[in-house]
């Protein structure tokens, strides 16, 4: 079927309609409120901290650093405009690389000594764009997440240099991998936890409240999940797959204590998708009985079984973790699971399921993860394709205690200022929400910066405009 756009459900009944029709099982209220009466509003309480609101801003992967690893005015403005957007729970604000290996492209942020006074002013120019606008920032609780980036590693160019934990059938094959030389060493895991503590120590130095330790979209700290069949101290059983996180958490309280812990994690994983008849994304053939490699899959490639995320999130909560984010998939493999919209990246395949359906599965997701642990503080991913209906399922989604905090990503960098606009009962400004055109991803993938180039004038008027339309010109289905 052709998938209608969320710009064309102009009423209430007709977007309920149309998810019934997809299949789409998504809460939203008839009625958005503003002001103190909405349930995106009400304080959260969080350990010794009350957050003033419910909204909170993604880690993104920037594109846009020096090529060792530090801030431009790009990535600059990019901070400040989250300041600008009234959420008080900045998580991550960037994926930030630990080491120049992990990056997932040439310039994406390294934390080093180097770097560490370039990553503190990014941190500094968020608060006082904050204040600038709402008159302090004390209440913001701002983190810092970190990554390497593992299989996916580009730190030097557009060539892929990848450090993979073990031999993948599927994706050895699709990104040619053709020996064990990439597979890293348990002594390379052992100096990659020393690596994460020394970033974690920069961190709390630089003045950010927490850091992140990347579990998601098959980066290195995901893939460890996955990693059945590694042999040795990192791989195997349930227990070798979560020692990285442990040994990590255990070394960064021992070094920096006091400072507070994260985890974003992809509690649902699927079988890579490539593009099938007509370029509709499909499963990738696997010769196994069942597919072992999606953490949170049920063993057959497309489903779910949240029995070994429970069991993580129950160590979390041992490990004293409450911060937790969730997201889905891998934007290198399944991205119609991880970042619902209705146009796929220059790379990608055509959508198998309407984007609506994706953003149900995240939200239920985390509801029933939530439910599951009601004393965890949970923060949800998905609703930036929700467009124009975004305010009306985050109501309903926090009202229900579906989530805790309603997370934002491609949609800040369209339009930041939506959740300022949304408690204060402004009406959403149409023209700069957020439609899912992937340009976001498509403009770094094909060696340019990121940002929004469709909806920010800022980057309209950049020379990358004109060779980003001519690429998707290029690569549109005929």
């Amino acid at each position: 079927m052709a998938y209608k756009r969320v710009a064309q459900l102009r009423t209430y009944e007709q977007f309920v309609a149309y998810c019934a029709e997809v299949g789409a099982e998504l809460p939203a209220d008839v009625a958005v409120l503003f002001g103190a009466e909405t349930p995106l509003a009400q304080p959260y309480q969080y350990r010794d901290r009350e957050l003033a609101n419910r909204f909170a801003i993604l880690p993104m992967e920037g594109w846009d650093g020096t090529a060792d690893g530090k801030p431009t005015e790009l990535t600059r403005r990019r901070w400040r405009r989250f300041g600008h957007s009234g959420a008080k729970l900045i998580w991550g604000g960037e994926a930030v690389a630990v080491r120049h290996d992990g990056r997932a492209n040439a310039r994406q942020l390294v934390i080093n000594p180097a770097n560490a006074e370039s990553v503190a002013e990014l941190r500094r120019s968020l608060l006082q764009a904050h204040a600038d606008q709402f008159g302090g920032a004390d209440d913001v609780y701002v983190g810092l997440q970190l990554t390497h980036s593992g299989r996916f590693c580009r730190p030097n160019g557009p060539a892929l240099e990848p450090l993979a934990l073990y031999r993948h059938p599927i994706l050895d094959a699709k990104y040619h991998l053709e020996d064990d030389g990439c597979v890293m060493s348990d002594a390379d895991v052992e100096r990659l936890i020393r690596d994460f503590g020394r970033a974690a120590v920069l961190a709390q130095d630089t003045g950010y409240d927490f850091v992140d330790i990347k579990h998601c979209h098959g980066y290195l700290g995901h893939e460890f999940l996955s990693a059945v069949d590694r042999p040795g101290k990192f791989g195997g059983p349930f227990e070798n797959r979560t020692r990285f996180l442990r040994e990590t958490v255990a070394l960064i309280r021992e070094k920096a204590p006091g400072l507070d812990i994260g985890v974003r994690l992809s509690a649902l994983d699927w079988i890579p998708f490539q593009p099938g008849a007509d370029r509709v994304g499909e499963p990738a053939p696997f010769a196994g009985e069942r597919y072992p490699y999606a953490f949170g899959g049920d063993g057959f490639g497309a489903g779910i079984d949240l029995t070994e995320p429970m069991r993580f999130l129950a160590l979390l909560r041992a490990l004293d973790i409450e911060l937790v984010c969730i997201t889905a998939g891998s934007p290198y493999y399944n991205f119609h699971i991880q970042r619902p919209a209705i146009f796929p990246p220059s790379d990608g395949y055509l959508l198998p399921e309407d984007p609506l359906v994706g953003v149900a599965r995240q939200i239920k997701l985390t509801a029933d993860l939530k439910l599951a642990f009601p004393d965890l503080t949970f923060v949800g991913s998905g609703y930036s394709y929700l467009q124009d209906w975004l305010p009306n399922v985050a109501q309903a989604s926090v009202r229900r205690g579906m989530t805790d905090f309603v997370g934002l990503g491609r949609m800040a960098l369209s339009y930041p200022e939506l959740p300022a606009d949304l408690l204060a009962g402004r009406a959403l400004q149409r023209k700069r929400v957020c439609r899912t055109f992937s340009d976001c991803t498509t403009a770094p993938r094909n060696g340019m910066v990121s940002g929004c180039f469709p909806l920010d004038e800022f980057y309209k008027s950049r020379a990358e405009y004109k060779r980003l339309a001519a690429i998707k010109k290029e690569t549109a289905p005929r």
